[in-house]
C-alpha cells in the first residue's frame, strides 16, 4: 500500500521523516528482545514534529485552562538556550472555542516579531483547550492513503518512560479527507510537555476499511489451536538461551516468522 507524504505546509522542509523503529531504549532488556513487542513498536511509523534538531517546544498547563508555551533554540557550544518566544493561551469570554493569545516574549534578534511568533506557534500546535487541557501537536508530514485505507493517529506504543501525558487516538479516512497530522495531548494542571525535533510525538498506523466477522470456534478449531500451542512451546524450549543480564529468550518465534514469509514470497 502506497502512502503519500505531504509536508506541513505551515513549515515545510522542517522535521524528520516518519520512520519505523523496533527499539525502545527505555524498555527492560526482556521487553526489547521480545519479538511481539518489537513488532508492535515498529508497526507502521513514528511521527516527528516540524522542529529542527536544536529546537524545543515547552508547554505548561496551569489552572484556569492556561497554556504557557515557550519555544527555545540551543545555539550549541555549551551556551544556554535562547528563548525565541513565549505565548500564553487561555479561553476568551464569549462563544465556546474562542481563545486569547498573548505574546509575553519574542526574540527580535532571531528575526521574529509578535505576528511571526504566532504564525510559528500555529505551525506547531492546534486545538488548544479542546477539550479543556487538550493541545494538538502538529506533525512534520501529513498522510494521503490509497482508496479504502484509513490512518490511525495514536501515542508511541510501548513507551514506558514516566511521566506520561495521555494522547487521544483518532482514526480518519485519509484517502478522501485532507487531515493535517496532529496528536491531541490531554494535559492536567501542573503537567509539562516537552517537544523536541529528535523525539517522536506519536505513531500512525494504516488500516484497510474491511468488515471483520467474528465466528465461534468449532471443536476442530479448538483442538488445532491447542496442538499448535503445544508444538510451539515444545520446540521453543530447545532454542532458549540466557542473556548476560539474566533474561531468558528464544528466537523460535522469529524463525517461524521468517519461514512463513519466505513461503508466502516464494
Amino acid at each position: 500500500m502506497r502512502v503519500t507524504l505531504v509536508p506541513n505546509l505551515r513549515r515545510p522542509g522542517v522535521g524528520r521523516l516518519p520512520e519505523p523503529d523496533g527499539r525502545r531504549a527505555s524498555l527492560p532488556e526482556h521487553g526489547r528482545l521480545c519479538p511481539v513487542v518489537e513488532d508492535a513498536n515498529r508497526t507502521n511509523f513514528l511521527v516527528f514534529p516540524p522542529l529542527d534538531p536544536r529546537e524545543i517546544l515547552q508547554i505548561r498547563y496551569r489552572e484556569e485552562n492556561l497554556h504557557q508555551i515557550t519555544m527555545l533554540r540551543d545555539p550549541g557550544g555549551g551556551r544556554p538556550p535562547v528563548v525565541l518566544f513565549a505565548v500564553e493561551i487561555r479561553p476568551a469570554a464569549g462563544a465556546p472555542g474562542n481563545e486569547a493569545r498573548e505574546v509575553r516574549h519574542v526574540d527580535r534578534e532571531s528575526g521574529l516579531d509578535e505576528a511571526l511568533a504566532l504564525e510559528l506557534l500555529d505551525a506547531l500546535t492546534t486545538n488548544v483547550n479542546a477539550p479543556a487541557g487538550g493541545i494538538g501537536i502538529r506533525g512534520a508530514f501529513d498522510f494521503v492513503t490509497e482508496d479504502g485505507w484509513d490512518t490511525v493517529y495514536t501515542g508511541v506504543m510501548n513507551e514506558t518512560a514516566r511521566p506520561q501525558i495521555p494522547i487521544l487516538t483518532a482514526r480518519i479516512e485519509t484517502d478522501w479527507y485532507p487531515q493535517n497530522t496532529e496528536f491531541r495531548y490531554a494535559m492536567q494542571p501542573g503537567d509539562t510537555l516537552v517537544v523536541s525535533g529528535g523525539a517522536p510525538i506519536g505513531q500512525v498506523l494504516f488500516l484497510p476499511r474491511e468488515t471483520v466477522t467474528l465466528a465461534p470456534a468449532s471443536e476442530a478449531d479448538i483442538q488445532a489451536f491447542v496442538t499448535r500451542q503445544e508444538e510451539y512451546w515444545t520446540e521453543r524450549a530447545t532454542k532458549e538461551r540466557t542473556t548476560p543480564y539474566g533474561a531468558l529468550i528464544s528466537h523460535h518465534y522469529r524463525d517461524g516468522q521468517r519461514r512463513r514469509r519466505a513461503k508466502d514470497n516464494a
